[in-house]
């Protein structure tokens, strides 16, 4: 990755304030690593809900896009999304617009941080797949009453995500990657990251590579987290694993984390703007200083961010504590806190230890869509929507009456995923939204779009259809799931 270079020979990094709480940490953070003359310089651009109020809707202004293109390097605070004007979040966009496709989260153990995990020395980072999934966002409303999202997960996503797993896991020194998937509902699309890693694997001998169900991962979190080393999964359940993984070690005030791409890199808390503190001089820096940490190794500053992680635990082992830890009585301001800080760089903890860091080396990918090619493909059918308020009994006749004659007929009537029609017995709760799976009639003939269309001519007559999904074959295998109960 390129970084811009200033005159006196500075990365240049574009600053983020946020909203809230943001101004206030990014400042502890700033001041922290000026004071250990790392060789950064800042470009300060605006983001969030001051961006909002002014009518831009992605919350992004264009000058903040054009810093981003040009530095390559982002460190923000965390921004707003307002209720009642803006779209779209100001966060996602950013990670949207720069193909951040790896949301990195480090947690581990912090002295003078109590919890129920105490002297079990935590250290675990999720990787987490951050632009694809059902956070891509594609929704519809099938009927008044059934809402659809889109889980879109691609083969090239999943071998992106899995090769920044196991490259970073070396440049940590760390030596295990755990997969966490729920591969064994959803066989297509949350299988395809176990496909991937599984096929990728192989190409790291040096760290032990295992598979694991997300709900087992969850439990196993709690029960023996420090079994973990690098956990890598899926956009959601990345997104709540990691907010668990936080609560081990005292909170998102000891969270950071990274959002990196092949081109960009974005640096950032996990916590929000809490707009109640901002301006108290009472919040906990610790989660943006740690992740201005994760962006000094990243643009090469291997000191400067050593020198802050020691100064950090020798300032915690002092018991110089922010108000989320010590409460009102005990703690220190943000700015004392960033002072303490300071004043302890070139010390380091006799009893905690800091990772020795390696360059990451970013996983290069080709740029064709299409990464996957099958030797052969055909269509064996198609599945059709459709939404009525008549029970199985009655609806299974009728398509299968008007489909009489067509190329396709009907095989099965599913409800929310469960075999509905020909009955298999279930006790099914049924709403107004029927998959609707047909087949061709000549099983050795490929189905055609225009048979496919035919016979939804002939449904569109008498039912309302909202959908379509082909049925096809990739090198004989079929690309698509039962329902439970079909056979």
């Amino acid at each position: 990755m390129k970084f811009h270079i200033t005159e006196d020979g500075k990365k240049l990094v574009t600053l983020i304030p946020g909203d809230g709480i943001g101004p206030e940490c990014i400042t502890a953070t700033q001041r922290i690593i000026e004071a250990t003359g790392a060789a950064v310089a800042w470009e300060t651009r605006a983001a969030g809900a001051s961006v909002f109020q002014q009518g831009v809707p992605s919350g992004v202004l264009p000058e903040t896009i054009e810093s981003i293109a040009k530095t390559r390097v982002v460190l923000k605070g965390p921004l707003e999304t307002p209720v009642g004007f803006g779209e779209k979040s100001a966060n996602v966009t950013l990670r949207k617009l720069f193909e951040t496709y790896g949301n990195i989260r480090p947690v581990r153990e912090m002295p003078g941080v109590a919890t129920p995990f105490t002297g079990r020395r935590l250290d675990l980072v999720v990787v987490r797949e951050n632009v694809e999934d059902l956070y891509a966002g594609i929704e519809h409303m099938q009927t008044p009453g059934v809402a659809q999202c889109l889980k879109l997960i691609s083969r090239k996503g999943c071998e992106k995500i899995v090769r920044l797993a196991f490259e970073f896991a070396r440049s940590e020194g760390r030596t295990k990657v755990h997969c966490a998937t729920k591969s064994n509902i959803m066989k297509q699309t949350e299988g395809m990251l176990k496909r991937a890693f599984e096929a990728l694997a192989p190409e790291y001998p040096d760290i032990e590579a295992s598979h694991i169900i997300i709900d087992n991962c969850a439990h196993q979190l709690v029960k023996r987290p420090e079994q973990f080393d690098v956990i890598v999964t899926t956009n959601m359940n990345g997104d709540i694993l990691s907010d668990l993984t936080s609560g081990l070690i005292g909170g998102l005030g000891f969270a950071p984390s990274a959002n990196i791409g092949s081109e960009v890199a974005i640096f950032e808390a996990v916590h929000g703007s809490a707009p109640k503190y901002a301006g108290k001089d009472v919040i906990n820096p610790t989660a943006v200083l740690m992740s201005g940490v994760m962006m000094l190794r990243h643009l090469g500053e291997f000191e400067a961010a050593a020198k802050i992680e020691h100064a950090l635990l020798v300032t915690l082992e002092q018991g110089i504590l922010t108000r989320d830890i010590a409460g009102d009585e005990k703690s220190v301001g943000t700015r004392a806190f960033a002072d303490a800080i300071i004043g302890n760089l070139g010390k380091k903890s006799e009893s905690w230890r800091v990772r020795d860091h390696k360059p990451l080396q970013m996983p290069t990918f080709p740029t064709a869509p299409d990464v996957v090619k099958a030797r052969t493909r055909r269509t064996v059918g198609a599945d059709i929507f459709v939404e009525t308020s008549q029970l199985p009994e009655q609806l299974g006749p009728a398509l299968e009456a008007l489909a009489e004659g067509a190329a396709l007929k009907l095989k099965m009537i599913s409800n929310r995923g469960t075999k509905v029609y020909p009955s298999v017995g279930a006790m099914t709760d049924c709403v107004d939204h029927y998959r609707c799976r047909f087949i061709g009639r000549d099983a050795a003939s490929e189905v055609t779009d225009a048979q496919i269309l035919e016979l939804t001519q002939r449904i569109g007559a008498q039912y309302r259809w909202m959908h379509i999904e082909k049925l096809p074959e990739f090198d004989g295998e079929a690309g698509y799931t039962k329902a439970q109960g079909e056979d």
